[in-house]
């Protein structure tokens, strides 16, 4: 399978003129080529193929007007046009049905904040023996290594984010590992109040890291909007509204690899619930919603399961997780948000609406989890009706399980 490796890296001033020169050439070739499918589009003519493109391309390069594209490496620039082409799959991919629905490509804008080239293993780059990042007509990179790479990498790209930082993303083929056999499953129940309820009743809190960076980002943000459009200190302002919101995203992202990772390695099978996360968007809950990243999470529980040889179970949002007992499988109907605890009124059992709905997640996806890993504490049951009263007459001696008793 293939994954991808981001490492922090550090360009010289030269080098990021050089990058910030490869970011053009790579966005004026994106947009000639988007520009010529659309002329031909308007016109009526047949859709143009990537080779008349890589053609029109080899033309372009050797015109005044777009003369300066020798500067950079030519495979950025067939990169750019690979990229176009996957824009284009993707979009007739949603109208077809075989994917999500997106848009059609737009045009890229000098001032988008994020740019990337890629180079493929045809451009020639290589890791230099003292560790550095050699590309072409760029330089060697100084990267900060975090972990070793586990096989050659076929590609690298170079991006550069929003809050200035640059980072060589590699994308290398791995073997899955299998971990050893554990006999523990668990379902998860994922939530605002707690991030994430296990079916064994662990609750984990949700760091919320936007909720508690909320004071540091306004103040940027009001920097900002004070600063004149255009002037150098707006640009300043800019960067330091981006970097705090980075900080944020990567205290989530590493708070949701450690986790996923530990749970992925502690339990053979995971089940989790396809939450409708784009509709709880649109609610007044939104910004909980987006701080907590739930389909981030579920995305890493999902590719880390099929890394390690572990089984991971994705069941329907409509299935009644949290209106069903976990004890004894009886479907008392909706509560409000507010009903936190209650008891079910077939069993007895005293029910905690995460922890009986992480049961029920784990249940619906073939698990095997007994009501003990629920922690739902039976109540009294109320003796049977032939039970009651005196008898006249000796009754035969039944076990509970005969006459009809819940086995406690």
């Amino acid at each position: 399978m293939q994954l991808r490796y981001s490492f922090r890296v550090y360009p010289s001033a030269g080098q990021r003129t050089a990058l910030a020169r490869a970011f053009g050439c790579a966005r004026v070739v994106f947009n000639d080529a988007l520009r010529a499918r659309e002329t031909a589009r308007a016109a009526g003519l047949p859709f143009i193929g990537s080779g008349e493109l890589s053609k029109q391309l080899t033309a372009a390069k050797k015109t005044p007007e777009r003369a300066w594209l020798t500067e950079v490496s030519s495979v950025v620039l067939q990169q750019s046009l690979r990229d176009l082409d996957t824009a284009y799959k993707n979009f007739f991919g949603g109208l077809k049905g075989k994917r999500p629905t997106m848009g059609p490509p737009r045009f890229k804008s000098r001032k988008d904040t994020r740019q990337s080239v890629r180079f493929t293993a045809n451009a020639g780059w290589k890791i230099t023996t003292g560790g550095k990042l050699r590309l072409p007509k760029i330089g060697d990179l100084a990267v900060k290594w975090s972990r070793m790479l586990p096989s050659v990498p076929s590609t690298v790209s170079v991006v550069k984010d929003s809050a200035g930082r640059y980072f060589a993303s590699f994308v290398v083929e791995t073997e899955p590992e299998t971990l050893l056999a554990t006999g523990s499953v668990v379902g998860i129940d994922l939530g605002l109040a707690h991030f994430a309820i296990l079916s064994d009743g662990t609750k984990i809190d949700s760091p919320r890291f936007l909720r508690r960076a909320e004071k540091k980002l306004k103040k940027a943000q009001q920097d900002l909007s004070r600063k004149t459009k255009g002037s150098k200190n707006r640009a300043k302002a800019r960067i330091k509204v981006a970097r705090a919101h980075a900080r944020t995203a990567d205290a989530r992202r590493e708070f949701h690899h450690q986790l996923s990772t530990k749970l992925i390695r502690e339990n053979q099978a995971v089940a989790v619930e396809d939450l409708a996360v784009k509709a709880l968007a649109r609610t007044r809950m939104a910004k909980s919603v987006h701080d907590a990243g739930w389909s981030a999470f579920t995305t890493m529980l999902e590719y880390k399961a099929a890394l390690y040889g572990r089984t991971f179970h994705r069941i329907g949002r409509f299935e009644p997780t949290s209106q069903v007992c976990s004890a004894c499988g009886v479907k008392d109907g909706p509560k409000p948000l507010h009903i936190r605890e209650w008891t079910c009124g077939a069993c007895g059992a005293d029910l905690d609406r995460d922890i009986n709905a992480a049961a029920n997640v784990a249940k619906a996806a073939g698990l095997a989890v007994s009501a003990c890993g629920a922690r739902v504490r039976p109540g009294l049951v109320p003796a049977q009706r032939e039970e009651t009263g005196t008898h006249p007459k000796p009754q035969p001696v039944t076990t509970g399980r005969q006459a009809g008793i819940s086995v406690l």
